[in-house]
């Protein structure tokens, strides 16, 4: 345990958060262990060659993922000093691969530098603190729904990515859209792995064992890792080779050969290429649809994570907040700049806060994780999602257990908290649950005749989410492709 006295102690205030050093390094290892998976499925996401023909690389993209990650997730240990880890967001990368497939005429490039642009504009809102402002006018009520949002989402991407939920084709229009399994049946031995996680983690928890979420892991990673070798199941998708319903999901573990990190992809962006061959408006429309997404991603992760570890003040106020936010800010920027996409506070740094992170160090340890990661990718390879999933489990019911603080009574903010935290998970976008909650607050107060109770900066983020929804409309009556 940290000594009161010491620097460390003093710096992160370890002990004041109710934490020590090794729950720290603890916490610090799971969260690495949690979104290590993206190291290995970003450069998947972004595999597809532009318009000119021209391809990131997978190598190349793996190895600026884990290294932008890394530098970011220090910096916020270090000068943020919470326990937040930073990657590439999932969602962000998955539009800007859409966005570049089908738009004629747009590059790598090109796209990138929307994304920095987006950035630089985050960064202005948070140094005016216009960000910070917007977080201060949520209502209590909707950050308690956030942190509930988050959870279910967390527990979904979980469950989903373990392949205990799937989605269900649907060609005749007659079924569910997710199930249980594969045609309604738990099938494979991956699923099993994750199983055997869910159950241990839940045991060891319950009988208050200290490092119950990182043990569970490290267990079902070399269970997995035993499988495999012995049974040689491979992964649900491989390129050339027909779907395995029973393989694994996004990692298949095995040790794969060790290269040095390529960072050549590091300043291959053009900040302004996109309006010369998509025109000014389609260009704007396209850097707002990332700005909002990546703006109140980062205000719903926060919220969440804040809120799960205890370091929400009495006020509502977030210790350090502008700093927090100006990492955040300076995510979409270095993504851009180094070809990755957007990076962000990552939903799964939950686990690490689980498992007793409380401060800046434990993003230190991850940080630094991410680092060597870029040298032994190899050994990233070896932990496969449905090792990690019991941990995203296990955080979504801590986080979810909050509901209950909800003032149900109240309309007003009962219907927009529900909205909100329904629809992250159905939607699977955080951005998502709050705009739908943030219009409903709005429109509920003023039908209840409260209007003057809304802050005014909700009418403006209201309106903006109006907009955000309704883009397609706005890009069909400009004629934006």
């Amino acid at each position: 345990m940290a000594s009161q006295d010491s620097a460390l102690d003093r710096y992160f205030h370890i002990t004041a958060r109710g934490s020590n050093i090794s729950r720290e390094i603890r916490g610090g290892f799971a969260t690495f262990f949690a979104m290590s998976y993206i190291v290995v499925l970003n450069p998947l996401i972004l595999s597809a060659a532009d318009s000119s023909g021209d391809a990131l690389g997978i190598e190349r993209v793996a190895a600026a993922t884990a290294f932008v990650a890394g530098v970011l997730t220090i910096l916020m240990g270090a000068w943020a000093k919470h326990p937040f880890a930073l990657a590439t967001g999932l969602g962000v990368n998955a539009f800007v691969a859409v966005t570049v497939a089908t738009h004629p005429g747009l590059t790598w490039p090109d796209m990138m530098g929307l994304v920095m642009l987006s950035g630089i504009t985050m960064f202005i809102l948070v140094v005016t603190g216009f960000r910070t402002a917007v977080f201060k006018a949520v209502p209590e009520g909707l950050k308690i729904a956030i942190v509930v949002g988050i959870g279910m989402f967390i527990a979904l991407i979980g469950l989903v990515n373990a392949g205990f939920v799937r989605r269900v084709p649907d060609a005749a229009g007659t079924t569910v859209p997710v199930g249980l399994g594969f045609d309604g049946k738990l099938i494979g031995w991956p699923t099993l792995v994750f199983v055997f996680g869910l159950v241990l983690t839940i045991a060891l928890l319950v009988r208050k064992v200290k490092g119950a979420i990182l043990i569970g892991i490290i267990a079902s990673t070399v269970l997995a890792n035993i499988l495999e070798l012995t049974l040689h199941i491979g992964p649900a998708v491989a390129p050339g080779k027909p779907a395995n319903p029973q393989g694994w999901s996004l990692v298949a573990p095995k040790l794969t050969d060790w290269n040095l990190p390529d960072l050549s992809l590091v300043g291959k962006f053009d900040l302004f290429g996109s309006f010369a061959h998509l025109g000014s408006l389609a260009a704007v429309l396209l850097a707002f649809v990332i700005l909002l997404s990546i703006f109140f991603d980062a205000m719903g992760t926060v919220v969440g994570l804040a809120g799960e570890a205890g370091s929400i003040e009495k006020d509502g106020t977030i210790p350090n907040l502008d700093r927090v936010l100006m990492v955040d800010a300076f995510g979409a920027v270095a993504g851009g700049g180094a070809s990755t996409s957007s990076h962000q506070i990552y939903v799964e740094s939950g686990a690490g806060i689980a498992e007793g992170a409380r401060t800046g160090l434990a993003s230190i340890v991850t940080g630094v994780l991410l680092l060597i990661a870029m040298f032994v990718t190899p050994l990233v390879r070896l932990v496969p999602f449905e090792a990690v999933a019991p941990a995203l489990v296990v955080v979504g019911f801590m986080m979810v257990s909050q509901v209950g603080k909800i003032d149900w009574k109240d309309w007003g903010i009962a219907l927009p908290a529900f909205l909100t935290f329904i629809l992250m998970p159905f939607t699977y976008s955080i951005a998502n649950g709050l705009g739908a909650g943030f219009i409903a607050f709005v429109l509920i107060r003023t039908f209840q005749g409260r209007a003057r109770e809304i802050h005014p900066l909700m009418w403006v983020v209201a309106a903006a989410f109006v907009i955000f929804f309704g883009i397609g409309p706005i890009e069909q009556l400009f004629g934006v492709k």
